[in-house]
């Protein structure tokens, strides 16, 4: 196939022009694409110029789960930055100059284009926030700038000037940033950032760290040191963040190009791999570059245990318009559509995971391009059930992330996947056959009102990547454990109850519930049998999934309504149940989802997804024993269990009573 003009340019190293500025900021979620195909950003080529996105991008060579990169030409010019006000810093960016950083702040490109995470931000565009904790590879801020200036040196250095006027950075500041100011430097203001979510994350002892800055003292600290802490930022080394192989490279290379093309509709890109080899990282990736040529891009969340934008436990499907400029806790977001399974491992019902992932992925409707996220179990029944996953799907691409350790991982090349035998599929045992014989698989039911499902493979093209970050692919020696970085993702979405218009941080405890009679909504366990007299102690201080089923809920008694069978139905978020209140019949519940969408809740699903730890352990102004938890437990007892403790946390231990 012959090459693109931008591909070209991208092979002979030649800067193309930088995106324009974006014009979908603010768009709500879930509305873009319904009724039209995607289309390119208003005043764009047919083949947007992605070279500036992804040719200069920073590939730092840097350790840490799912980084990756390139190596890259380092800048003779060094960095500037002042603090201009309380609480603001200016930082001013010779081109090509990049800043690893850990912490958190709001940027502001006043002059030129920086790129963060693959995302290019210009001059006279929002605020963008971003979140680089310790237990993510660190954000990179990297000058960007255009091929050919089309003012002169004089009047750029005017419009410079005048956009750090018209922000209040003080004289003296300008004057001296100024005396640096070069034709192709880049102009950036960073802002203290404090959001009602990372400031409940923030303060749960388990988690105060992870945006902590070490602090460099001696002949090392250097005054642009004191002006990035100054807003809450602190420079890591070069080593710090993204780190890219050639073969990853290659690969979004490969489909970003075929993501700005229409000649073979709108692509579905499935990621797949081992546990803590990217894939992640890789997907954040991908997107943000793809974001800066379309208005959107969709996303299937296919993997329960470390989802995106939701809570653990889910499949969701969710139009991304908005670039992921941090971890997933940072970025929580209502898809346009989820269903709760309950678990964050599928091991234990296969069939109802194929059911769920077959209900979500119909409400796509092919109008812009699919990234699909699977789970890293990629051996056994693991493996079988990712065969069955792509034929479901029929991805255009799959992107197969491999490492060395993993010998049993075949190539998923369309020859594979049309003759291995799946978990619920068969392959084909004779060249005659045409199709997939799903003879005897119920499971593989139509749903009332779904269209119907080609379940063979028709053909992809596979790209291999092969991560080089020090310890891909093994999950003992990942920054944060799995289980760790689930409980800042259920942190992340409550912290959406903390009142917008306070700076202090309300205890969950204090917060009103909403009160919902029994016979008002079913109630379900979906990871295990409990008995009808158990449950209510069950379901107290539980997590649970607020779901919508389309049976209407009916009870000739006050309650509760048990449902016999798990749905597989709609879920529009979730909450904690904090009290049950036998006597009136109503359960408590504390849930950040809106009043109109409460409206349509009908159904409580409890699953096995936990409520952290340290919102029992850490509540304020309790006197005594803990609510729901004690130290002094009979462990015999059925149900009971101790609360795990954290390898790196020293704490008094307690247990859920």
């Amino acid at each position: 196939m012959p090459r693109a003009p931008a591909l070209r340019r991208f092979l002979s190293g030649r800067r193309a022009q930088p995106p324009r500025k974006r014009l979908n900021r603010g768009r709500r979620q879930g509305v873009a694409g319904s009724g039209q195909r995607w289309r390119e950003r208003p005043g764009q080529d047919s083949c947007p110029e992605y070279a500036t996105s992804f040719a200069s991008a920073g590939l730092l060579r840097a350790p840490g789960p799912g980084g990756g990169g390139g190596e890259a030409a380092p800048a003779t010019e060094a960095l500037t930055a002042m603090e201009a006000t309380e609480g603001a810093a200016v930082l001013l960016l010779p081109h090509g100059q990049k800043l690893p950083f850990t912490g958190k702040c709001r940027l502001t490109c006043l002059y030129g284009a920086v790129r963060v995470f693959g995302f290019t931000i210009a001059a006279e565009q929002p605020p963008y926030d971003l979140f680089s904790p310790q237990t993510h590879c660190a954000l990179t801020i990297e000058a960007v700038t255009d091929e050919a200036p089309e003012k002169s040196k004089k009047e750029m250095r005017l419009s410079a000037r005048a956009k750090l006027r018209a922000h209040h950075v003080p004289r003296d500041a300008r004057s001296k940033l100024m005396k640096n100011f070069a034709p192709l430097c880049s102009v950036v203001l960073l802002e203290i950032l404090d959001t009602s979510v990372t400031r409940f994350i923030l303060s749960h002892t388990d988690f105060s760290h992870i945006f902590r800055v070490k602090r460099q003292r001696g002949p090392c600290f250097a005054p642009e040191d004191a002006a990035l802490a100054s807003v809450g930022i602190g420079k890591r080394d070069s080593e710090s963040g993204l780190l890219l192989s050639e073969s990853s490279v290659s690969a979004i290379e490969e489909l970003i190009q075929v993501c700005c093309e229409e000649d073979d509709g709108c692509p579905i890109i499935l990621v797949c791999g081992p546990k803590s080899t990217g894939k992640s990282t890789f997907n954040r990736y991908l997107i943000n570059l793809l974001l800066n040529h379309l208005p959107c891009v969709e996303y299937l969340e296919c993997d329960l245990g470390q989802t995106e934008f939701t809570p653990p436990g889910c499949v969701s499907l969710i139009n991304v318009s908005e670039p992921c400029l941090g971890p997933p806790f940072t970025h929580q977001r209502m898809p346009r559509k989820m269903v709760y399974y309950g678990e964050a491992s599928c091991d234990q019902d296969t069939e109802r995971y194929i059911d769920t992932v077959k209900y979500v992925f119909n409400s796509y409707k092919k109008e812009v391009p699919l990234v699909i996220n699977t789970m890293g179990w990629v051996k056994g029944v693991g493996l079988l059930l990712l065969v069955d996953i792509i034929r479901l799907l029929s991805p255009s691409h799959i992107v197969q992330i491999r490492v060395e350790d993993v010998k049993d991982m075949p190539h998923f090349t369309p020859e594979y996947m049309s003759l291995a035998a799946g978990l619920h599929t068969k392959g084909k045992l004779q060249s005659k056959c045409k199709s997939m014989d799903v003879s005897g698989t119920e499971d593989w039911k139509q749903y009332e009102g779904e269209r119907d499902f080609q379940t063979s493979a028709t053909g992809h093209k596979l790209l291999c990547v092969q991560p080089e970050f020090p310890g891909a692919g093994n999950a003992g020696e990942a920054r944060v454990h799995s289980s760790i970085l689930r409980d800042v993702a259920l942190l992340g979405y409550l912290g959406q109850l903390q009142p917008l218009e306070t700076s202090s941080v309300l205890p969950l405890h204090s917060l009103i519930p909403y009160q919902v009679s029994f016979n008002a909504v079913a109630l379900s366990v979906v990871h295990t049998d409990v008995a009808p007299t158990h449950i209510m102690y069950s379901v107290n201080a539980s997590w649970v999934g607020l779901c919508k089923i389309l049976d209407e809920v009916r009870s000739q008694t006050d309650g509760p309504v048990l449902l016999t069978q798990t749905p597989v139905c709609d879920c529009l978020g979730f909450g904690i149940i904090r009290g049950v209140d036998m006597e009136r019949k109503l359960y408590h519940i504390l849930t950040p989802v809106p009043p109109e969408n409460l409206r349509l809740v009908n159904c409580l699903l409890l699953g096995n997804i936990n409520i952290p730890d340290c919102i029992f352990t850490n509540q304020q102004g309790i006197e005594g024993e803990i609510p729901y938890v004690t130290s002094e437990y009979n462990y015999d007892i059925s149900g009971a269990g101790k609360l795990k403790m954290k390898k790196h946390l020293k704490r008094r231990e307690y247990s859920r009573s």
